[in-house]
């Protein structure tokens, strides 16, 4: 998405928002989605901060992602390790036994 005014009025929480950068204008959407994915950004990026302040998952610099990623296509975003993967992909956790 490039503009905060194309959203669906669906997003929920099971959407992970793809666009190039945020800025205040993009705000109201980041409390209701599942994720956001940003082409720019660092750290102290306004989508990285936000993110943060709202509890939201996020990727930023992922070069290409709007170009890439399409509307319905399933991802899986991991903002801990700063990784998104295309599909749907299952964290299996090792057990000690």
């Amino acid at each position: 998405m490039h503009d905060p005014l194309e959203a669906p009025a669906d997003l929920g929480s099971l959407d992970i928002l793809v666009v190039p950068f945020t800025d205040v204008g993009w705000t109201p959407l980041l409390s209701g989605v599942g994720g956001i994915v940003a082409e720019a950004g660092g750290q102290l990026s306004h989508t990285a901060i936000i993110a943060r302040e709202y509890g939201v998952p996020a990727v930023v610099s992922v070069r290409g992602a709007t170009r890439e990623l399409r509307s319905g296509d399933p991802i899986t975003l991991d903002g801990s390790r700063g990784r998104v993967y295309r599909g749907h992909v299952l964290a299996r956790e090792e057990s000690r036994v």
